[in-house]
């Protein structure tokens, strides 16, 4: 009887811990803002090549 209070007190004392849960969300915040990031790039990346081509056109038309 007396092992099977012990098994329960620590079983218990483990599902109350939460010390790993700061880091968890840490994690997950850090996959947000680079899912946000790369979002973000993909379309600053299609506008750059955009504008370089915009700027390519212009020259080449300039030139002939």
């Amino acid at each position: 009887m007396k092992d099977l209070l012990i098994k329960l007190s620590v079983k218990w004392a483990l599902l109350k811990d939460e010390s790993g849960q700061d880091l968890i969300e840490y994690a997950l915040v850090v996959a947000l803002i680079a899912f946000a990031a790369i979002v973000g790039m993909n379309s600053l990346a299609t506008d750059i090549n955009d504008a370089f081509e915009k700027i390519g056109s212009t020259l080449s038309s300039a030139t002939q």
